[in-house]
């Protein structure tokens, strides 16, 4: 039962909304899967990037530094405004896109696709690796970082209050079991996963999971 001061808004109304406090907010699993992010990718070489969800650019910093070319897709407009005015690199075009469309928006190849934070709002993960599929060189790799299953089934969720109530997005659960079966039956192919905890404490509920996935 939703609350009185709960907001239902579209996942793209949403990120338009939520854009202008995003980077302000306290927010552990934005910074976690950061720091996921990183310590995961530092160990691949790969030279161009389609780079799912920027969303205000937390991870299009770190790829204008690694990569000689970063394609950076969000499908909130006021995210991809946010990205831009913080990035200034020649090596980066941002490009705002519907994921769950056919996707015609680029017809490069890529060394590396990467989603953040992303797939929770996705319903159709098959759909998804059928893409990657069409987009991501032979032995390219495919970076997934999500928030935990195990926290979703805790009722966590991607939300943010607002002066006038808290807005709550559309989010689906993923078992670490549907990753995997959408990703082998597309050509794709487990290189790492791993578990991220507050504070590295095992103890608790990991609030990251990362994949690594390769395209065979």
């Amino acid at each position: 039962m939703l609350l009185s001061n709960t907001i239902i808004m579209n996942i793209q109304q949403a990120y338009n909304v939520w854009a202008e406090q995003y980077d302000n907010n306290n927010n552990k699993t934005r910074d976690l899967e950061a720091v996921a992010l990183r310590q995961t990718l530092s160990k691949i070489d790969f030279s161009n990037v389609l780079e799912i969800g920027c969303g205000t650019g937390k991870n299009s910093v770190w790829f204008v530094e690694k990569a000689s070319d970063v394609l950076a897709v969000d499908f909130s407009e006021e995210m991809l405004a946010k990205a831009r005015a913080k990035i200034n690199a020649g090596n980066i075009n941002f490009q705002q896109a519907d994921i769950t469309k056919p996707w015609g928006f680029t017809n490069n190849k890529f060394q590396l696709a990467s989603f953040s934070l992303v797939l929770e709002h996705i319903q159709d993960l098959d759909f998804i690796f059928s893409q990657l599929k069409e987009k991501v060189d032979d032995d390219g790799y495919v970076y997934i970082g999500e928030l935990h299953p195990f926290k979703q089934y805790q009722g966590s969720l991607a939300r943010f209050d607002t002066e006038n109530g808290r807005v709550e997005l559309q989010c689906y659960v993923h078992n670490i079991s549907a990753f995997l079966n959408a990703a082998i039956n597309n050509g794709f192919t487990l290189v790492s996963l791993n578990e991220w905890f507050d504070d590295g404490d095992e103890k608790q509920v990991p609030r990251i999971l990362t994949l690594l996935l390769k395209k065979q």
